[in-house]
């Protein structure tokens, strides 16, 4: 079983969502790196559920023990290892859940694939629990792409069916605030796309959500052809985050209903002589290699499948199907928090793209 991301800037999570603890270790660190202490806390606060109503109830501070590869407060070069104890789990709620495979979670293709071994627990390794660790990991990144003028920024860009607008039409100061709130939404959406998730979890349902994301200030030249192109590592990660079933770079599948004369990006300098582009449709991604355009994407996150609702499913223990009520505590919508993972995501890969050019004498 591998949990592995990265190739120089790597990462490796361990745990289970009610095991003793999660965590992750960081390889490829730089050295004589002032840590921001400040910017992990709010990042990981950002992710961490609260008493809003809008999250799982589930009450994990997210205090973290750095083991290994920080003295003095800066990176030593060596691995960092982080780890975060769970304290506040009921592994009451999942007695069933090793016959009993819940409708749309791993519990299934877990068993099958470890032989009935693996924990099942609030969804053992494969818990959103574990996405504390890659959000600890992605503020590392953060402050390694802050010293070279990279900022990412992700939001919330809608909620079912209610539409928010997109961080590119938006003026720079919002950008900003949106990148530093709790629930990454544009004021103008805010009560709109908070109301309709209170509503859904009233009625004991889910709802699922667009994650949008834009990373400024990356040269032109990171990436690689093919297997290793800029999408390709950047897919590669977001996907690895629980509930996303889509990515979609630039216009995305919109390209498929345009005509090239439109969907082409025509080069041409700004008047400050620098190559710009005069639409970024393809989300400032050419042949896999960046080419000096923010580069965006949106990421599609199912609804949680976690639900008070009673659910049809099979109970592997009388071969026969049964209506099951998932217990446990869950969030309405998991798009919400999934934000702050997958900006976290986009900074590692980001990270580790650039390492990988300066590893091969690319102009970084």
């Amino acid at each position: 079983m591998s949990s592995q991301f990265g190739k120089l800037f790597k990462i490796s999570l361990y745990g289970e969502s009610h095991g003793d603890s999660v965590g992750c270790i960081i390889d490829g660190l730089p050295s004589d790196i002032v840590v921001d202490f400040g910017l992990i806390r709010n990042r990981l606060d950002q992710r961490k559920p609260d008493s809003s109503g809008f999250t799982t109830s589930r009450d994990e501070t997210d205090e973290y023990e750095i083991l290994s590869g920080v003295y003095k407060g800066k990176t030593t070069g060596t691995p960092m290892s982080v780890r975060f104890v769970n304290k506040d789990h009921r592994s009451s709620d999942y007695l069933e859940s090793d016959q009993v495979f819940r409708p749309g979670h791993a519990d299934y293709t877990g068993y099958m694939k470890y032989s009935g071994a693996n924990d099942p627990r609030g969804g053992g390794h494969f818990s959103g629990r574990l996405t504390a660790p890659i959000v600890f990991a992605g503020a590392i990144a953060e402050q390694i792409l802050q010293l070279k003028g990279i900022e990412v920024i992700s939001q919330l860009l809608s909620i079912g069916t209610l539409q928010g607008k997109s961080l590119e039409d938006i003026d720079e100061a919002t950008v900003g605030l949106i990148n530093q709130l709790k629930y990454a939404i544009h004021q103008d959406y805010s009560e709109a796309f908070l109301d309709e998730i209170r509503k859904t979890g009233e009625r004991g349902d889910s709802i699922g959500g667009v994650v949008e994301t834009v990373v400024t200030g990356v040269k032109a030249g990171i990436g690689e052809p093919f297997f290793d192109s800029l999408e390709s590592t950047l897919a590669h990660g977001l996907f690895s985050i629980p509930g996303v079933k889509g990515v979609s770079f630039g216009a995305g599948f919109g390209l498929s209903r345009m005509n090239g004369s439109v969907a082409n990006d025509r080069f041409l300098k700004n008047s400050k002589g620098a190559v710009i582009t005069a639409t970024n449709r393809s989300g400032g991604i050419n042949g896999g290699i960046s080419n000096g355009m923010p580069i965006k994407f949106d990421c599609a996150i199912k609804p949680t499948p976690s639900i008070a609702m009673p659910q049809e499913t099979l109970d592997f223990s009388i071969s026969e199907t049964s209506l099951f009520k998932i217990k446990g505590r869950h969030d309405p919508c998991i798009a919400l928090r999934a934000v702050h993972v997958v900006r976290a995501i986009t900074a590692i890969a980001i990270c580790d793209q650039i390492f990988i050019c300066r590893g091969i004498g690319g102009n970084v």
